[in-house]
C-alpha cells in the first residue's frame, strides 16, 4: 500500500522543504501522512471546488502548490474559504500537501517549466542561494577511508556542479587514550595511542544532513567517530529563484510578445517600454517577481517575464530590459503538469498496480483575476 508519505518523500527529492522561504508554510498541511492513499489530485490552489473534485475522484491527497494555511488559524468555523476548505478535507479525510516556494527555488521547478515552455536553452539561475551547503570532516584509519567515503557519497555528499564524488583527503596523525570503558578498534585503553588517519572533507545539501550522519556512523569502525560539521556560505547554483535562458533564434519584440502570450494563455501582457531591441536572452520567474529586476537586468536578460509587478516598478526596467507580467496563475499554470508528470514516473516505480491512473491533474481553474 502507498502512504501519503511516500508521495510526499518523492515530492521532497524534487523540492526539499529546506528549499523553502522562512515566510512560507510548506509540507503536510492537513491529514496523516501514515494513511493509505486513494489517489491523487495535483492543483495549484486548494479551494472548497477543488476538495469536492478531489471527493468526486475518490482522491483522498491534494498536492497544491499555494498552501491554503499560510497564517496560522486561530479558529475553524467556516467564516471563510481557509477554514472552510480546512474542514471539508478533515471532515473527508483527505490530506492536503504544499511546496510552493520550495519548488520556486528548485532547479525544476516553477521557472524551469516556464524556460521548458518557452524553449529556452542554457538555462541558469537568475538568483542563486546561499545558505543550503555544509562541509563534514572527519577523521578515519587508513584501512576504512574507502568505505566510508563511498558510504558518504551515496548518501548525497561531494556532489559540485557537474562533478560528483567531490573529497579532500590528508594523511595525519591521531591520538587517543580511552579509559576504563574504552573498546579501542586500535592498540589498548589506558595507553596513548598514536596512529595514522585520514582527513575526510566532504560537502553536502543541509537537507541530507541526518541521512549523511546515519551513513557515517554506519561506516565508522570506530568506538567514537570524530567529526566536526560547519555551515557554508557558497553560493548554490542549482538553487533559488527564476531562471535565465537564451532562445535557439532570437526574435523581434512584437513577436516573442505575441508568442508569450499564446504560450501562456494570457489575455493580456502588461509590459514596459518594447524598446526595440531583439530578444534573445529571457529571464523568468513564476509568481510575483518585482524582487528579481535588478537581477535579470544584470544577467544581461532583454525581456524579464514575471507577474504582479506595481506601477512604479516598471519604471526599473529603465530602458535596459523589457518587463513583461503576464499574470501571477498565468506564469505557474504548467506547475500542475510538472508535479503530475514527475509524480506519475516516480510513484509507478515503486507501485505501478496501486495507483494506476490515480495522479490526476485537476480541471478546475482556479485563477481569481478575470478581465473584461
Amino acid at each position: 500500500m502507498i502512504k501519503v508519505r511516500n508521495v510526499t518523500e518523492e515530492i521532497e527529492k524534487l523540492c526539499p522543504l529546506t528549499y523553502a522561504e522562512g515566510f512560507d508554510n510548506v509540507g503536510l498541511l492537513v491529514g496523516n501522512k501514515e494513511q493509505t492513499v486513494s489517489g491523487v489530485l495535483v492543483t495549484l490552489d486548494c479551494l472548497e471546488a477543488t476538495v469536492d473534485e478531489a471527493i468526486e475522484n475518490n482522491c483522498n491527497l491534494i498536492v497544491s502548490f499555494h498552501p491554503i494555511i499560510f497564517k496560522g488559524l486561530k479558529k475553524l468555523n467556516g467564516k471563510n474559504y481557509v477554514e472552510r476548505v480546512v474542514i471539508k478535507a478533515i471532515k473527508y479525510d483527505i490530506a492536503i500537501y504544499a511546496m510552493h516556494t520550495a519548488l520556486d527555488n528548485s532547479f525544476y521547478g516553477v521557472s524551469a517549466k516556464m524556460a521548458e515552455v518557452l524553449g529556452l536553452v542554457n538555462n541558469k539561475i537568475l538568483m542563486p542561494q546561499s545558505g543550503h551547503l555544509k562541509k563534514l570532516t572527519t577523521y578515519a584509519p587508513q584501512s576504512a577511508a574507502d568505505e566510508i567515503r563511498e558510504a558518504l557519497f551515496n548518501a548525497g555528499a561531494g556532489n559540485i556542479g557537474n562533478y560528483s564524488h567531490c573529497s579532500f583527503n590528508m594523511s595525519g596523525e591521531g591520538t587517543y587514550l580511552g579509559n576504563e570503558e574504552a573498546d579501542p578498534l586500535i592498540g589498548k585503553k589506558g595507553h596513548l595511542e598514536r596512529v595514522r588517519e585520514i582527513f575526510i572533507s566532504v560537502i553536502f545539501e543541509k537537507h541530507n544532513e541526518s541521512k549523511l550522519m546515519k551513513a557515517l556512523l554506519n561506516s565508522h569502525p570506530y568506538e567514537e567517530v570524530a567529526y566536526d560539521i560547519v555551515g557554508l556560505d557558497n553560493v548554490h547554483e542549482k538553487i533559488g529563484m527564476g531562471m535565465i535562458g537564451e532562445l535557439k533564434k532570437e526574435m523581434e519584440a512584437t513577436a516573442f510578445m505575441n508568442q508569450l502570450k499564446k504560450v501562456f494563455h494570457s489575455k493580456t501582457i502588461r509590459h514596459s517600454d518594447l524598446i526595440h531591441k531583439k530578444i534573445k536572452r529571457v529571464a523568468v520567474l513564476g509568481g510575483s517577481g518585482s524582487f528579481a529586476i535588478e537581477k535579470a537586468i544584470a544577467a544581461g536578460a532583454d525581456i524579464f517575464v514575471t507577474a504582479d509587478l506595481k506601477y512604479h516598478e516598471f519604471y526599473k526596467a529603465e530602458g535596459k530590459v523589457i518587463l513583461a507580467d503576464i499574470g501571477h496563475y498565468e506564469s505557474e499554470q504548467f506547475t500542475k503538469n510538472l508535479l503530475v508528470d514527475y509524480l506519475t514516473k516516480k510513484i509507478t516505480n515503486f507501485a505501478p498496480a496501486l495507483l494506476g491512473g490515480r495522479i490526476i491533474i485537476s480541471k478546475n481553474n482556479t485563477n481569481p483575476i478575470n478581465y473584461f
